[in-house]
């Protein structure tokens, strides 16, 4: 049984306000996010891929890959994408408290670059209203999604993974890929095409600023 939405319910949107699910635009734009990296020729691939399309993206980073592939995020920096902080150690924020929560999300933030907004993430979607409002208070946007690929999903296909982006896009939609090694099946099947279609439809793939 299948215990997340591929295209997020308005009412989740209208409960959770405070938190950034999509984008309002009556212009063809996308915002296209890879989250859980960087890591090395997976997140290559993605950069290769965005480049052969002029597209730019949004990377919600673990601060341990960061340490540890500190040329993969600079090429992420370098190539003009944003970057967002998506906790040092990928936790759960049902299952740490506030305190370790906030401190893990800190540790992160001291490795990335600064950007006119700080942008966060919580991993799995999880995080309490408590740790939520902290972090707002601390300047962080909080970014969700409007349509989840599932290429995490080990009990679907890549041609699943593909259909759950294309059919479910409208302008201003926030997509979420992951840039590991779990999903890298699915992500190299899926991410090419998505560029490629939604390229030929006039879109633009634009970075969360």
């Amino acid at each position: 049984m299948r215990l997340y939405f591929i295209k997020t319910p308005r009412i989740l949107k209208r409960l959770f306000t405070k938190y950034t699910w999509s984008f309002f635009s009556d212009r063809k734009e996308i915002y296209l996010t890879f989250d859980d990296g960087p890591i090395p020729e997976v997140t290559e691939f993605v950069l290769n891929q965005l480049n052969k399309f002029n597209a730019k993206a949004t990377f919600f980073c673990i601060g341990d890959n960061v340490r540890k592939h500190p040329a993969v995020f600079s090429r992420i920096i370098n190539e003009g994408h944003s970057v967002g902080n998506h906790t040092f150690n990928h936790l759960n924020g049902w299952k740490s408290s506030n305190t370790a929560y906030i401190e893990n999300t800190s540790k992160c933030e001291n490795l990335l670059p600064h950007q006119k907004t700080k942008l966060f993430r919580p991993p799995y979607g999880k995080i309490k209203r408590k740790q939520a409002k902290q972090l707002l208070a601390n300047g962080y946007k909080i970014i969700m999604w409007d349509v989840l690929s599932a290429d995490f999903d080990s009990t679907i296909t890549k041609e699943k993974c593909l259909q759950n982006v294309l059919r479910n896009v409208e302008n201003g939609s926030i997509i979420v890929f992951h840039d590991s090694i779990k999903a890298s099946d699915k992500l190299y099947y899926a991410l090419p095409k998505v560029l490629k279609e939604f390229s030929f439809q006039g879109y633009k793939f634009k970075a969360i600023s």
